[in-house]
Order: C-alpha cells, then sequence, then structure tokens
C-alpha cells in the first residue's frame, strides 16, 4: 500500500486546445497586469476589487451541490457539499489561495465542490484573515481556530482532512506543523495545489520566464511584504524548511511551467526525508492552481480523480474502510469535442532520486 502513497506521478497526455488558449490568456492578461499593480498597496486594492468580480464569473456549481454560509462566525466561510450521500462523520477543511490578500471561499468553488466529491465529504471552506491589514501569524490562527472548532464539533481527527492551494497551501503546511509542536492529534492527511512555500530571501529563477500567469519578481514582492520583520526561514513562515518527522500522509500538485513548481518538489523531498508518504504530480504545461479551471479546462477536471484515488489509497493504508460511490474523474479518456485533442490516462513513476531520499534544501533541477 505504501507504493500506492508514497510515488511521483507525471501525467501522460496531449495538451488540450483549451488548456493552450488559456495558458496564451494567462500570460497577456494576468501576467503583466499582476507585474504592473503588485508593486504598492494601491496597485494591491485594484486586484482586490478586480478579484472580487471573480465570485461572479465561475459558473455556478451543479445542482446538487449545497453552499451554506458557516453560522458560528460573522466570516464569509462556508460548507459545501456535492450531494446528500456525503458522510457527514467527516469533513474537508479548505484554505484559499490569492497571495495573503484576495480571494475567498466564493473564488474558489470551483475547487471545493469537486473537492467534497472527490472526498465524499463535506468541505468547510475558511475566511481566514489576510493582509494587507493582517498578519501571516492571524492567517495562521485562524486556521488553527477553524482546526479546533472541528474537534470540539466532535470529529475525530482521523477523520479531518486538510487541503489549501498557493498561499492556501502555505497555510495547510504550517497548519499541520504548529499542530505537530503543539502537541495536538493530527488530520488524517493533507493536500496542496501548488503551495507557495518559500518566503525566504531566496531569489526565483526556476520556470522565471515560462510561467504563464505568475511574474517571480511580484512573488518575491510579496514574499518580503508578508514577512517584514519575520525570521523568514522559521518552518511557519517558509515551511520548506520544515522538520516533516510524524506528519501525515501528504499529495503535492504543480504544473511543470509554473514558477512555485520548485517549492512542491522541496516540501516533497523533505518531507520523504523526514518519513512522511508523499504524492507528488507534475502536470505538463499546467498553469498555477489549474484546478480552479475545472470549469473550461479537462486536464483540471481529471486531477480530483488523482485526489480520490490518494484519499482512498491513504484510507486503506490506516484500515478505514473505503466509501463507495461514483468517481469524481476517471483515469479513461473523457468524451471530448470534435477537434479537441482527448486528455489520455496517466502514467505513474516511482519516485525519483530528485525528490526521495535527499537531505539539501537546494531546488531540483
Amino acid at each position: 500500500m505504501q507504493q500506492e502513497i508514497d510515488v511521483d506521478i507525471h501525467p501522460v497526455y496531449p495538451i488540450s486546445w483549451r488548456a493552450s488558449a488559456l495558458n496564451g490568456l494567462l500570460r497577456g492578461t494576468t501576467k503583466p497586469i499582476s507585474a504592473l499593480l503588485l508593486r504598492h498597496e494601491i496597485g494591491m486594492g485594484l486586484v482586490v476589487r478586480l478579484m472580487a468580480l471573480g465570485e461572479r464569473l465561475p459558473l455556478p456549481p451543479p445542482a446538487h451541490v449545497s453552499i451554506v454560509k458557516e453560522d458560528t462566525t460573522p466570516s464569509c466561510s462556508e460548507w459545501v457539499r456535492a450531494g446528500d450521500d456525503l458522510d457527514e462523520s467527516k469533513v474537508l477543511l479548505y484554505f484559499h489561495g490569492g497571495a495573503y490578500f484576495f480571494c475567498s471561499p466564493a473564488t474558489h468553488r470551483p475547487i471545493t465542490w469537486r473537492l467534497s466529491a472527490a472526498a465524499r465529504r463535506p468541505v468547510l471552506a475558511v475566511d481566514y484573515r489576510q493582509g494587507p491589514v493582517h498578519a501571516l501569524s492571524e492567517s495562521l490562527a485562524d486556521a488553527l481556530g477553524a482546526y479546533q472548532g472541528l474537534l470540539d464539533q466532535g470529529y475525530e481527527p482521523a477523520d479531518i482532512l486538510l487541503a489549501g492551494d498557493s498561499a492556501g497551501g502555505h497555510l495547510t503546511l504550517a497548519t499541520l506543523l504548529a499542530l505537530r509542536d503543539r502537541g495536538l492529534p493530527l488530520p488524517a492527511a493533507a493536500i496542496c495545489l501548488s503551495p507557495w512555500a518559500d518566503l525566504s530571501d531566496s531569489r526565483r529563477t526556476v520556470n522565471r520566464w515560462v510561467d504563464p500567469m505568475l511574474p517571480a519578481s511580484r512573488v518575491d514582492w510579496l514574499a518580503r511584504r508578508w514577512t517584514a520583520g519575520l525570521d523568514r526561514r522559521d518552518p511557519l513562515v517558509s515551511p520548506v524548511f520544515g522538520d516533516y518527522t510524524g506528519l501525515p500522509p501528504l499529495m503535492v500538485v504543480t504544473g511543470s511551467t509554473e514558477v512555485l513548481r520548485d517549492e512542491g518538489r522541496r516540501v516533497a523531498r523533505k518531507a520523504r526525508g523526514a518519513g512522511v508518504k508523499v504524492t507528488y504530480e507534475e502536470w505538463r504545461r499546467m498553469p498555477h492552481v489549474f484546478a480552479i479551471l475545472a470549469d473550461v479546462v479537462p486536464e483540471a477536471r481529471l486531477v480530483f480523480g488523482h485526489i480520490q484515488r490518494f484519499l482512498d489509497a491513504v484510507a486503506a493504508s490506516s484500515g478505514t474502510p473505503v466509501s463507495s460511490g461514483t468517481p469524481v474523474s476517471s483515469p479513461v479518456p473523457e468524451p471530448v469535442p470534435a477537434g479537441e485533442s482527448p486528455v489520455l490516462s496517466v502514467a505513474a513513476d516511482p519516485p525519483q532520486p530528485s525528490l526521495a531520499g535527499q537531505g539539501s534544501d537546494s531546488a531540483a533541477a
């Protein structure tokens, strides 16, 4: 069973025309706009207002998906359920991305409802405090508080999953490390989509020019901004420097051309070096947090089938019965419109030396 969790997976598929078109669109719009605006607070404010429109842009979830605001706090946290046949004794706690200053649970519904289907349980998407008003420590406090709140409601740690994307992936890793260091019970597993895991003074050079979405210089600028006055190599600030001993199984998903790719690789290597089982997936030519594009990109829809298989393997390795249910995404090629390249089934490779069994923190080539 270990081989089913501790693997590197490099999906094999022809790039769909939708993914190619979207990469071009991102390169011509999102990347230059970010490079222009992410230089001062006025620009950040404009980004927040632009992204607020994103709450209205994604296609509405299917009719079987319910969205209920969390009623125990004044925040915009929300419960997402993909159907009525979920295991209500279990839960997935989700931390959205957005560079720690924009986005919300509402913008990330294309991910959260599909995660609910993949995990066969409700998802609690947390509306944690963000900059520039709030500090990283306050975001982490909200994440820890949300986890403690689930324990207080009677959820067993073994029935809780953590997940997050980008800055939310950072928050997922920091939460795991903080829970372990405080001697608190840990969740069953965690999933990080394109985690932003290094906020240190390291300058990003990998994929600096080929990333279709993120300007590396602006990621560096944001990292400096959020870590002013902090030890930037503190594991709760830059989880790539953490000791992962004792953490539950991890799944890390990245795109091959994104500027944060090697941060996911380094997390996988550090965790494996500490004895943690890690599924590392690197999807060819997929942009940052491509799972959020599942409404339009076929490759993004397939990743949720991979998440489901990871969670089933975790459950089987712990002796927990695997819940029955219709897979959220099939490994068999999906029917596609005429003229569109099909997305093929994937090939799983054994763990590579570049990711496993190395103690250095240097980025993999």
